[in-house]
């Protein structure tokens, strides 16, 4: 093999190991952005989760003061129809 063969064989060998290089540079790139979009999906998550945690506690507190309000009401309904009953039970 001469020296210009040798070089030859060498330039194309040194070709094909920057552009396999070039290759993995590019495939990291595209898993960074991957990753990149994956941590934005798991921030919009967080945020999503944080916002449905506080309007759960809203409803929940909404609905015990509601069953307290039905409480209330069915006491005064109750104390309303014992009162009628009186009133009517007077006019027998």
């Amino acid at each position: 093999m001469s020296e210009t063969d040798s070089i030859e064989t060498a330039s194309r060998r040194l070709e094909l190991a920057l552009d396999a290089l070039e290759e993995a540079a590019e495939r990291r790139r595209e898993l960074d952005r991957g990753q990149e979009a994956l941590f934005t999906q798991l921030h919009a998550l967080g945020a999503d989760r944080a916002q449905l945690a506080s309007e759960l506690d809203q409803a929940t507190a909404r609905a015990r003061g509601l069953e307290g309000a039905n409480r209330e009401v069915a006491q005064k309904i109750g104390d309303a129809i014992e009162t009628i009953r009186a009133v009517l039970g007077n006019d027998d």
